[in-house]
C-alpha cells in the first residue's frame, strides 16, 4: 500500500465539493451550523464533518439538510443526490475496507478519519500507540486481545496497523503528538526482547520532524488522564472540529461536543506539560530498552 494512497482515502475530493455546495446552501439560507444541527437533530460537529467532506451523507439525512435550507429545485437535488452516491461509493473503496471482516465499525471509522487528520494528539496508559508499534509488538497484542484468533485473521489485522502508519511518511505527514505513561515502557508486551525492539523504535521514531513523543513518569503522582486512553484528531479544514476517540470500560466512544472536545485539549495539554520534555524522554526510553534486554 503506498503512503499516498493510505493518505488521499477515502475520497475527498467529491465529498468536499458536495459539502461546499451543502455549506454554500446554509450560508444562503441564513442558518449557522448550530442551527443547521439543531433543524437536522444531530451536532454541530457533523454538519462540520459533512461541509468538510469527511463523512458519508446519507441520502435521508441530504434530503432533510436540504428541506432545512429551503431548496426545492428537483435539478439542484438530483445532481446532490448523484453526487452523494458517487463520494459514497469511493469512501468504501478505502483500502481499509479489504479487511472488512476483520475490522469493527468503531475501528474502520476511525481508521477513515485517521486517513483525514492532519494531527493526531494522544495520550496512552498502558500500550505504545499503534502508529507507533513494530510487527512484533502488534501481533502480541492481538493474540492477547482474544478478538481474533485464526492466525489469519491476526496477520490481517497486524497489516492494517502497518498500513496506517504509512501515513507518517506520506508527502503529507501526519503530525503526531503521543504523551506516554511510564507503564506503557514497562509492560512487556511479547516479552523482553519484544519490547526492547519497541522502545529502540518509539526513539527511532521520535527523530522525525513530524513525530513528538514524551513520557508522564510515576514520580509526577495523581493526573487527570489517568483514567484511560484516548486520541484527539484534529483536520486541516478550515473551521472543521477536532473529533476524540476515547476508551472507557465498556469499549471506545466518539466525542464531537466542543465542551466535550475542549476537555479532552485541556487534558491532553495538563499531560503534555506534566510529561517529560521529548529530551528527557528519550532518555528514558532508552534506559528502559536496556533494562528489557539485561
Amino acid at each position: 500500500m503506498s503512503a499516498n494512497t493510505t493518505a488521499s482515502s477515502p475520497s475527498t475530493v467529491l465529498g468536499r465539493q458536495l459539502g461546499d455546495e451543502l455549506r454554500r446552501l446554509r450560508e444562503t439560507a441564513g442558518l449557522t451550523t448550530a442551527q443547521a444541527a439543531e433543524a437536522l437533530d444531530c451536532t454541530k460537529g457533523k454538519i462540520s464533518r459533512i461541509e468538510n467532506g469527511r463523512v458519508t451523507v446519507r441520502i435521508p439525512d441530504l434530503t432533510a439538510m436540504l428541506l432545512a435550507y429551503g431548496s426545492t429545485d428537483a435539478d439542484l437535488r438530483g445532481r446532490l443526490s448523484t453526487l452523494a452516491r458517487k463520494a459514497n461509493r469511493r469512501r468504501r473503496r478505502g483500502w481499509w475496507n479489504q479487511y472488512g471482516p476483520v475490522l469493527a465499525d468503531t475501528y474502520r471509522d476511525y481508521i477513515a478519519l485517521e486517513a483525514m487528520a492532519g494531527t493526531i494528539r494522544t495520550f496512552q496508559a498502558q500500550l505504545v500507540p499503534g502508529l507507533l508499534q513494530t510487527p512484533e509488538y502488534i501481533r502480541a497484542v492481538t493474540v492477547a486481545s482474544h478478538q481474533w484468533r485464526t492466525a489469519d485473521e491476526i496477520e490481517q489485522f497486524v497489516q492494517v496497523r502497518l498500513a496506517r502508519q504509512e501515513r507518517l511518511v506520506s508527502d503529507s505527514p501526519l503530525q503526531l503528538w503521543a504523551v506516554l505513561s511510564e507503564a506503557v515502557l514497562l509492560q512487556q508486551v511479547g516479552g523482553p526482547e519484544v519490547m526492547a525492539a519497541q522502545l529502540e523504535q518509539l526513539l527511532t521514531s521520535s527523530e522525525q520532524p513530524n513525530v513528538t513523543i514524551q513520557v508522564l513518569p510515576f514520580s509526577r503522582g495523581a493526573h487527570a488522564s489517568m483514567f484511560g486512553p484516548y486520541v484527539v484528531l484534529g483536520f486541516p479544514e478550515e473551521a472543521a472540529l477536532d473529533v476524540v476517540l476515547a476508551d472507557n470500560p465498556t469499549g471506545s466512544m466518539w466525542l464531537e461536543r466542543e465542551a466535550e472536545v475542549a476537555r479532552y485539549q485541556e487534558l491532553f495539554d495538563a499531560a503534555r506539560t506534566s510529561a517529560l520534555s521529548p529530551v528527557e524522554s528519550r532518555t528514558v526510553i532508552r534506559r528502559r530498552a536496556k533494562e528489557h534486554r539485561a
